[in-house]
């Protein structure tokens, strides 16, 4: 039985266009996610792993496109090949299938540690044009999500005993960023 041919695609931020990826890849359907590979929260991938069948094949556009790490893509594609679908990546020019020879699983766990090693080379230039740019003085990191009268407003209220989850709600963000907010210097209230 000839199964479907199911494409995956993520792209990091809802500004980044996932067409590029898979274009021109005849596929029966396609599911995406538009989320940071860090994050394991993957709706779009979760979906993919219920709904292939065996006999499916799983078309990706790159290693690093399916998986957080290497540990994550062995994971994934051991998950999957073990239930009798095939995975595919364009990039690399690789399918495995479950009936790898020694070498295919070997080339697996190989260029993973490229695609490993490539993420954790991008994060260091980054961190490197970022001090550059504050050296600078070009950047100025995130917009602050509270202005000064807000701060002055959340520690007045957290003073008066009011929850962090209540503050965090009336302010319109997470508990975490009110913990950064009240243990921060105070902001001059004159």
């Amino acid at each position: 039985m000839k199964g479907q041919r199911i494409g995956y695609v993520r792209v990091s931020t809802v500004e980044q266009h996932p067409d590029r990826q898979l274009d021109g890849v005849s596929l029966d359907r396609v599911f995406t996610d538009k989320v940071s590979g860090k994050t394991t929260h993957r709706p779009q991938l979760q979906a993919l792993l219920e709904f292939v069948r065996e006999g499916d094949l799983v078309v990706v556009h790159s290693m690093d496109r399916l998986a957080r790490n290497l540990d994550d893509l062995r994971s994934i594609v051991r998950r999957l090949t073990e239930r009798g679908i095939q995975v595919e990546f364009i990039k690399e020019n690789l399918t495995f299938s479950g009936k790898d020879s020694p070498m295919a699983t070997l080339l697996l766990s190989v260029m993973g540690a490229f695609a490993e090693f490539e993420r954790a080379l991008i994060r260091e230039r980054q961190r490197e044009g970022i001090e550059l740019a504050k050296q600078r003085g070009v950047y100025h990191g995130r917009k602050k999500s509270l202005t000064d009268d807000q701060v002055i407003e959340l520690r007045r209220r957290a003073r008066s005993g009011e929850r962090k989850s209540e503050l965090a709600r009336a302010f319109g963000v997470s508990r975490g960023t009110v913990y950064e907010y009240l243990k921060e210097q105070p902001v001059d209230s004159t």
